[in-house]
């Protein structure tokens, strides 16, 4: 007997140091069977609070009522199917006449309370079958992404979802993007991540960094061109103008369009090009939108006109030849001047880190979803990195990505550097790298021997 009590002991302490060190282990030994006990016993009885039930129907009413039976009970949805994950379980579930996705939508924080676990995702799979993610344990506490797999052109595992799944930057689904938060809150970590992911693909980066290059500097030899100050960055961006021109005649030269051409080889973008002539795509990665956004007299007023006018163009016209744009900034709004809303307009992804205002999270959320702004407004402080990812159909989540030093994605830039495209239209904005400065030391200075 005492044998027995010191073998329970020691499992106990076990699984206390194993929920405390590695939750991931926990969840795997201890705590998806305690889960799925819970949700299969309490699942009708949750059901039925949450307010996820149907009524009998009246042939079954009817039926009772003739053999003298009692009345049935309502009936909650089918479980379809119950899965365990790395990170929670997959419940999913098919609905009865009357009930819609949207109820189990609206009742996600009422069921993770319910079930006892950290969170409940809702998704419509198809017509009548809801699947509910949930999630055991904080997985965005620690993020540890998954090992990468190989990795599609453009598709970037860059965060990990609450849900803990990844969270991909698609530029093929999602050409253009805005990413705004505040001081610390993890942007530009989220940005290094983004450059360190990108730097291993056959694309262009070309850089915007308005902050004298501090941001992007270190990642150079992975750049086909750099901006360090609005003025360059106005030339290069008229560049990239020009760039898209050529690849459009080259796209126009290619469609041939005759009755006996086959409808798979019709092009419209460079996608569709053969590889010999397919140009290489382009990611535009602007780091602070409003330094370029900014005047004080009228050559900067027209500066800051040609900079806009550009950066619409690139956003309305760059998809189909291979540019796509990844704009950054603390906030993005209609004060940055004429231009700056219509450009907001086309960037179809959104990421808000940490905001400091409502009026911020309301700049990239406020026309897609209510929720996110509210989700976006209430990121821990102590929790850097933490965001809140959406898109133009409403959808959204909270992901957190992986802490990337600055040296990790240097050297990933390093290694990578032979894949860095020419393009000669980028020619004279291709970075040099910069000499290496002492700060805080004072050089000697030479001495002269005195006379005697």
């Amino acid at each position: 007997m005492t044998a027995l009590w010191v073998t329970l002991l020691v499992v106990l302490a076990l699984a206390l140091v194993l929920r405390w060190q590695r939750p991931t282990w926990y969840w795997m030994t201890f705590g998806v069977t305690f889960a799925v006990i819970r949700v299969l016993v309490r699942y009708r009885a949750v059901m039925d609070a949450c307010g996820l039930t149907v009524p009998p129907s009246r042939w079954r009413l009817t039926v009772a009522r003739v053999a003298n039976r009692p009345v049935p009970e309502s009936r909650s949805p089918r479980i379809l199917r119950l899965r365990p994950t790395a990170t929670g379980l997959v419940l999913r579930l098919k609905l009865r006449p009357g009930q819609d996705a949207f109820d189990f939508s609206a009742s996600s924080d009422r069921l993770r309370h319910s079930f006892t676990l950290h969170n409940v995702v809702s998704r419509e799979i198809r017509s009548g079958v809801v699947e509910l993610r949930m999630t055991g344990y904080d997985v965005l506490k620690r993020v540890r992404m998954p090992v990468a797999r190989s990795a599609e052109v453009l598709r970037i595992p860059v965060a990990l979802r609450e849900d803990g799944q990844v969270h991909h930057r698609d530029y093929r689904e999602v050409p253009h993007a805005l990413n705004v938060g505040a001081t610390k809150s993890g942007k530009s970590v989220y940005q290094r991540t983004l450059v360190a992911g990108l730097a291993s693909q056959n694309v262009a980066l070309v850089g915007i960094d308005c902050k004298n290059g501090v941001e992007l500097a270190p990642l150079t030899r992975r750049f086909t061109a750099l901006a360090d100050n609005p003025a360059a960055a106005a030339d290069l961006l008229t560049a990239l103008v020009q760039y898209m021109g050529r690849v459009y005649e080259v796209i126009r030269a290619e469609q041939r369009i005759s009755a006996d051409l086959p409808d798979t080889e019709i092009t419209a973008d460079i996608w569709d090009l053969p590889a010999h002539l397919r140009p290489v795509p382009v990611v535009v990665l602007v780091d602070e939108v409003a330094e370029l956004a900014l005047a004080a007299n009228k050559a900067e007023e027209a500066r800051r006109d040609r900079i806009v006018t550009d950066l619409v163009r690139l956003a309305q016209l760059g998809r189909a030849a291979g540019i796509h744009l990844e704009v950054c900034g603390q906030r993005f709004g209609s004060e940055l001047g004429k231009g700056i809303t219509m450009l907001r307009a086309q960037l179809t992804g959104r990421t808000a880190h940490r905001v400091n205002d409502e009026t911020s999270a309301n700049m990239a959320f406020g026309d897609i979803s209510p929720d996110a702004v509210l989700a976006a407004v209430q990121i821990d402080r102590d929790r850097p990195g933490t965001a809140v990812a959406g898109d133009s159909s409403g959808g959204w989540s909270r992901i957190r990505a992986p802490h990337t030093t600055l040296r990790q994605a240097v050297d990933i830039c390093n290694a990578h550097a032979h894949r860095t495209p020419v393009i000669p239209e980028l020619e004279p904005f291709r970075p040099v790298l910069p000499a290496r400065v002492l700060v805080g030391k004072v050089q000697p200075k030479p001495t002269t021997a005195g006379a005697f």
